[in-house]
Formats: C-alpha cells, sequence, structure tokens
C-alpha cells in the first residue's frame, strides 16, 4: 500500500541541524544558498510534524507544499484550436 506524501520546505537559521530534521522523514532537498529543506512526511502526520518543527530555535518558519491539491492534467490546446477552426470552416461554407 503506498502512502501520500506531501512536502514540508523547513526554512532554517543554520544549515548544522539538517540531519535532525531526518527523524520528521524524509530530506529531500537542501538549499546551501537560500537556507532550506525539503523533508517529505505523511500527509495525515503533516500539522503535527510542523508544529514540532516550528517550536525550534532553528527554524524560522515551515511551509507545506500545496502540489497535491493543484490540478497535474492539462487539456491540450491544440485540440481545442482545431476545434474552433473547424466550426469557422462549417460557417463560412
Amino acid at each position: 500500500m503506498e502512502n501520500d506524501r506531501q512536502a514540508v520546505v523547513v526554512w532554517l537559521n543554520h544549515l548544522k541541524q539538517v540531519r535532525s530534521l531526518k527523524r520528521f522523514g524524509n530530506v529531500h532537498y537542501v538549499s546551501r544558498k537560500l537556507k532550506y529543506a525539503v523533508l517529505y512526511c505523511d500527509m495525515c502526520d503533516i500539522e503535527e510534524v510542523s508544529a514540532k518543527l516550528s517550536r525550534f530555535n532553528y527554524v524560522k518558519r515551515v511551509e507545506p507544499s500545496f502540489r497535491p491539491f493543484l490540478k497535474t492534467e492539462y487539456e491540450s490546446k491544440k485540440e481545442t484550436m482545431h476545434d474552433h477552426r473547424s466550426e469557422d470552416v462549417q460557417i463560412t461554407i
């Protein structure tokens, strides 16, 4: 069974504590320049994890990712343009 996962962006004051984030989920990416880490955890634990992380002194803020809630299936632009052109041709004949 596959668990639904969601990303959490953790903004840090120092990068020394990145290792301690591993106990809350999988650390996917760390930006050294902008000082943030992307952490993946279960969707049902997002609120608990973000509350625990925000209590630490080295954490500036915690932001959940909204990617699971966005529409990722797009319509083809060519099909809609072709439909409009065929309607125009039928009207002009």
